[in-house]
């Protein structure tokens, strides 16, 4: 089997190949680049970092590819003969691969479109449209019976022939070859070529030399010219073999039949210039082109079959067809099924490319805006973290001083008023009774009396003060810790602190502290006994004095030594008038305490030492004195006694909590601006939380960021790669010149 080293046809086979590669990679990056802005638009931290434009655009990119790549799976170059009925287009297409193919000849004219293409498999067969069913033929005659027995195969109906590559050479580069019924035998001239002839490479016109080209062809070309751009038209005219019996008219024939064919393809369809004409008509013998190689196929010599002189001749002219039409139809496939589709990938990668830069470009903008943002927040962070210690360490003192001060202030303002108990209980005027349920009720109403006097005097002294301190220290805390916080909080901090005046709760408690109080208003003659021992003698001695410890009298005796005898004796020392009182007093308790004996004794002493004027008269002064306090001894003298025993008792147990109510007070005030020192710092911490929690979403969405920067220009940087094998497929495949 005559085949030249290189078919040219081997030029789509590499095309395809090749644009097949770069169509793949593309459409794993695309699918890459889809995945990519999919993420990035659906993240909510990266805003406007791509759109969803950029989403819709690659989106349709990915659909436009895998359309792109179905249509190149099944891309082959096409040829589509045509010609009036019986001017040997199946004799032509047979001759072309060195077999009976297709039947032929008188009694099996075409009558239907007839697609030939190779198969992988060993074994011929045939489809039709309206099956999917595998006919299998071996023989021509079998193809032929079984186009004959289809009765519902018309002229518009396509059977597709599936010959072995392994027995034809022609078919193992993705050529198929179509076989069409005569142009004379439809009028359907339009949808024959909307179905069977839009996506065809080369049109071969078939024609009959022996003839002329007949208006019907020529209407058929008219008709594909107008839906295709100056499609690609060879001219074969066929069984020139015939002009061997006239060799003199030979040369004018075939010069008629080149003007009338260079016309039509130059002047009417307008498809190729006068010197490209003449490369696309010629004039051979397909049935002794078809012999021929049959006859070398077996092992013959091609000389073997009847031949017509002239043959080696048309052979030639044959073999130069097939030469010429194999370069135009492989670079001509190239152009038609792959120009169009290395545009549009080039569009997609500047579309992706586009895509790419433009979230680069914003991921880098949104990038360099969040480091600043970090970088100020950091900062901030920084500055209220150091201020808030400061602050925190100089409040503190701030607060610890104001409670001193509050401390002194009221213990000093308690401590007068415990001296100015008296003027406080003398203004009570309850109702006074000596019985013990109106002594009960009376003792309540005085403590309540002096809890509320004590306090209101103390809030009179103090409140005032301490609220204005407290004022102060709290404006000066609001007024250091605010600007720690973010503008928006500010006003809802100011609204929510407390802004009433604050009162000091002194908790004097007087009816615990006096619950003890026993008083004493039973009548005392303040010239008795043992009233002039107390106050004469204290009232440690008294006690003593009337404990009877020792003897009442006694006489002092001489102080003598182990020395008496040698030294002179020492004269008595004279006893003090404290002793010698508290000497006569004693002797006189201790006789009346004795009995009536012992008074005489003393009386006739006392009587007998004074005189009994002197004595009756003191007698009758003493008893009207006591005639008088006793007399005067009424309800209200005793309230009066009781009024100052109560002051007296009160005083010493209130000195006892003055230290317990100054601290009450200022814990309270430290209680106070603690609060609101501590509402600010818990206010201000919520800000050093959100600043720290906003400066980790910010390095986190500056790494993500990052991310999408490094993924785009990785994604970009092949994009470029793929438009460089692009390019590279331009150059080696789809030259300008084609």
């Amino acid at each position: 089997m005559e085949e030249a080293s290189v078919s040219p046809l081997k030029h789509f086979v590499l095309a395809k190949k090749a644009i097949t590669s770069i169509f793949d990679q593309l459409v794993e990056y695309v699918s890459e680049g889809v995945t990519f802005v999919e993420a990035t638009f659906q993240n909510p931290e990266l805003n406007n970092v791509s759109t969803e434009d950029d989403l819709k655009k690659i989106q349709a990119s990915k659909t436009k590819l895998a359309g792109i790549g179905e249509v190149l799976a099944r891309r082959n170059m096409k040829v589509a003969f045509f010609g009036r009925t019986s001017s040997g287009k199946s004799t032509v297409i047979n001759s072309m691969l060195w077999d009976k193919v297709l039947p032929s000849g008188i009694g099996h004219t075409t009558n239907c479109f007839l697609s030939v293409e190779g198969t992988d498999g060993d074994k011929a067969y045939l489809m039709t449209e309206s099956s999917e069913e595998k006919k299998s033929v071996k023989t021509v005659n079998q193809l032929a019976h079984a186009l004959h027995m289809d009765k519902d195969l018309g002229a518009g109906c396509l059977v597709h022939v599936f010959w072995p590559k392994a027995k034809c050479a022609l078919l193992r580069d993705d050529l198929v070859l179509v076989d069409s019924p005569g142009t004379d035998v439809t009028t359907e001239l339009d949808s024959w070529i909307d179905k069977f002839c839009l996506d065809a490479d080369v049109f071969v016109l078939v024609a009959n030399s022996e003839s002329t080209l007949m208006n019907t062809e020529k209407h058929f070309f008219h008709k594909v010219n107008e839906k295709l751009s100056k499609p690609n038209i060879f001219i074969l005219n066929n069984r020139w073999d015939a002009s061997a019996s006239e060799p003199e008219y030979m040369e004018d024939v075939r010069k008629q039949h080149t003007e009338r064919c260079q016309s039509f393809l130059v002047d009417e369809l307008k498809v190729v210039d006068s010197s490209e004409a003449q490369k696309r008509i010629f004039f051979v013998s397909a049935r002794e082109v078809l012999n021929a190689r049959m006859y070398k196929a077996q092992g013959m010599p091609e000389a073997g079959a009847a031949l017509a002189e002239g043959f080696h001749t048309r052979f030639l002219e044959f073999q130069k067809f097939e030469k010429l039409f194999e370069e135009c139809i492989s670079q001509s496939a190239v152009k038609t099924k792959f120009e169009q589709h290395t545009i549009t990938a080039k569009q997609i990668t500047d579309t992706v490319k586009a895509i790419m830069d433009a979230i680069n470009i914003k991921a880098a903008d949104k990038r360099v805006r969040c480091m600043v943002e970090r970088e100020n927040q950091n900062d901030r962070l920084e500055y209220v973290q150091t201020q808030l210690l400061i602050l925190t360490e100089e409040i503190e003192r701030r607060i610890l001083h104001i409670t001193k001060e509050v401390n002194e202030q009221v213990s000093n303002a308690m401590t007068d008023e415990i001296h100015h108990l008296s003027l406080l209980v003398d203004k009570f005027d309850g109702e006074f009774h000596p019985s013990l349920s109106v002594l009960k009720l009376y003792k309540n109403e005085l403590n309540t009396h002096i809890e509320n006097g004590m306090g209101r005097k103390l809030a009179n002294r103090c409140s005032d003060a301490v609220n204005s301190s407290i004022q102060r220290a709290q404006e000066d805390i609001i007024e250091k810790l605010l600007p720690l916080l973010p503008p928006s909080v500010q006003d809802q901090t100011v609204v929510s602190l407390p802004c009433k005046t604050f009162d000091l709760s002194y908790n004097i408690n007087c009816e615990n502290l006096c619950c003890d109080f026993q008083e004493d208003i039973e009548f005392r003659f303040s010239f008795g006994l043992m009233a002039l021992a107390n106050r004469f003698l204290g009232c440690k001695n008294s006690h003593l004095l009337m404990g009877f410890a020792k003897p009442i009298f006694q006489i002092p005796q001489p102080v003598t030594t182990p020395s008496a005898t040698v030294n002179p004796i020492l004269p008595p020392q004279p006893a003090t008038p404290e002793e010698l009182m508290l000497s006569v007093v004693s002797g006189l308790a201790s006789l009346t305490s004795r009995g009536s004996m012992g008074v005489l004794i003393v009386g006739g002493v006392v009587w007998r030492t004074v005189g009994w004027r002197l004595i009756t008269g003191m007698l009758l002064t003493y008893g009207s004195l006591y005639v008088y306090e006793r007399l005067t001894w009424t309800t209200r003298a005793k309230e009066r006694t009781f009024k100052r025993q109560f002051v007296n008792y009160a005083a010493q147990k209130l000195k006892m909590i003055v230290s317990f109510t100054s601290a009450n007070c200022s814990q309270q005030v430290n209680k106070e601006l603690d609060n609101t020192f501590k509402r600010l710092h818990q206010q201000v911490e919520v800000t050093v939380r959100d600043l720290t929690e906003s400066i980790d979403k910010l390095s986190e969405e500056i790494h993500q960021l990052e991310q999408i920067q490094s993924n785009s220009k990785v994604l970009r940087n092949r994009a470029s790669r793929i438009e460089g094998e692009l390019r590279s497929f331009s150059k080696s495949f789809l030259p300008h010149n084609i």
